[in-house]
């Protein structure tokens, strides 16, 4: 009984090893820590280089948009200076000294001024400039969106091609284990004089392009793997989770409704939108120049020479001791309507401009929407009818292998369904990669973030 014991926990034990080594061989012999695809796509908008590109100009805009804010209020200036003065007594009745700039007595003499303006009323000038900078940082929020859904469908395909070549491999591997079981039996019935050679080579020549296969999807493995490592900007070692390519769930609704969320959600007309609001901005912000600016006014400013007499009689003017400040009601006005009327042109042109841009754009994604949602129809389309075939292929298979068991077929018979199965099988992930990737593209057509969002999971396997 204790023997017996010991057998079941050899047994147990293992079928244990053999189930680790099979998920290190799938998930790449421990690559390195594993991501899954939500986490791939958070690091790959937090690192990516072009990510980090558009969110630098967007700062760019947010500081023009601080100094549109602060610079109408922002408009005073001080001025100083410090320098020799000559020794100059008396009034403006009589003087000991003559008004020579140098002579042998100097000494120091200095002066300091602020002025500069408060803005009252500017009509529009103000508030149309704020509103011009407001629409840029729109325009850089959007530009921003924009690089994080081209570079979620980069990490979509990458992620998924992982997987694929992985599944591949694992399909390479079981297809090579049954032909050379049955080229085995094959040589040994060939041996005997009742084989036949022509099938035996047949299948032969379908291990050697499993052979080749092999190779192709181990390099397409390590692309992938590379690509998503520089997409996620994870340095070392990477992996992804130990789980076979999996459909996509989003299902397919009807046109109308990506079309409409596109022209919600999709950064490029956000950003033309955005645009004609700036432009909008501009030509209003022009045609107030049309009309001056009011504010207060106010300066102040001491000198001091102590070698100069200070000349109290408000009458004389002293340029060497005193403090003058004050405040008054000051308009400016720029009388260049003729130049301003070119440059009211000007915008309003621009403005035509960024319209025309706006209409091509809503144009343009309409025609990306109905590309991609006809890419994700036929995909899921081939994935149904590669479903539909893999089961055919797999019951042909079992027919064939139940036949050989109790002798109604020989075994060369199994050499035709074992190829269509591998290559039914194959197919059919094919097929899953492909509707998976069409529908992260029909996500960047949208903008839409729910069509192309994984499969939410508690734990990573």
């Amino acid at each position: 009984m204790m023997r017996s014991a010991l057998c079941a926990s050899g047994c147990a034990l293992s079928l244990t090893l053999a189930a680790s080594a099979a998920a290190d061989t799938r998930s790449g012999g421990g690559r390195g820590p594993v991501y899954e695809l939500e986490r791939c796509l958070l690091l790959a908008e937090r690192n990516y280089p072009k990510v980090h590109e558009a969110m630098a100009r967007l700062d760019h805009k947010r500081a023009q948009l601080r100094q549109a804010k602060t610079q109408p209020y922002s408009e005073f200036s001080l001025s100083g200076g410090l320098g020799p003065a000559p020794t100059i007594r008396g009034t403006n009745v009589y003087s000991p000294n003559t008004d020579a700039s140098l002579t042998s007595n100097m000494a120091l003499a200095w002066q300091l001024g602020i002025e500069g303006a408060l803005p009252l009323w500017t009509f529009g000038k103000i508030t149309n400039l704020w509103s011009a900078a407001e629409a840029q940082v729109s325009v850089g929020e959007h530009e921003v969106k924009k690089e994080k859904n081209q570079v979620r469908l980069a990490v979509h395909r990458a992620f998924y091609g992982v997987q694929l070549a992985r599944d591949a491999l694992l399909l390479i591997d079981d297809a090579t284990r049954r032909m050379d079981k049955y080229i085995g039996r094959m040589e040994d019935k060939i041996e005997d004089g009742d084989g036949d050679d022509i099938e035996l080579i047949k299948l032969k020549l379908h291990r050697a392009d499993l052979e080749g296969r092999e190779s192709e999807a181990k390099k397409q493995e390590t692309i992938a793997l590379s690509g998503l490592r520089f997409l996620t900007g994870v340095r070392g070692a990477m992996d992804v989770p130990d789980r076979p390519l999996e459909r996509h769930p989003h299902t397919l609704g009807p046109l109308p409704r990506y079309l409409d969320a596109a022209r919600l959600f999709r950064p490029e007309v956000n950003m033309a939108r955005a645009g004609v609001s700036a432009r909008r901005a501009q030509v209003a912000l022009e045609r107030s120049r049309y009309y001056p600016d009011l504010g207060v006014g106010a300066h102040a400013r001491w000198a001091r020479a102590p070698e100069v007499t200070d000349q109290t009689n408000p009458y004389v003017y002293d340029r060497a001791n005193y403090f003058h400040y004050g405040a008054a009601l000051v308009l400016r006005w720029k009388l260049d309507f003729l130049p301003q009327t070119a440059r009211v042109a000007q915008a309003e042109a621009q403005l035509e401009e960024m319209r025309a841009t706006e209409r091509f754009a809503l144009g343009g994604v309409a025609v990306e929407v109905e590309e991609a949602f006809a890419e994700a129809t036929s995909a899921a389309k081939r994935l149904e009818t590669a479903r539909r075939a893999l089961k055919l292929a797999k019951q042909w298979l079992i027919k064939v292998q139940q036949g050989i068991d109790v002798g109604t077929f020989d075994d060369d018979d199994i050499a035709d369904p074992a190829k269509e199965y591998a290559l039914k099988r194959f197919g059919y992930m094919s097929a899953v990669f492909d509707y998976n990737v069409a529908v992260a593209r029909l996500g960047l057509a949208t903008g839409w973030d729910a069509i192309g969002a994984p499969r939410r999971r508690e734990t990573a396997r």
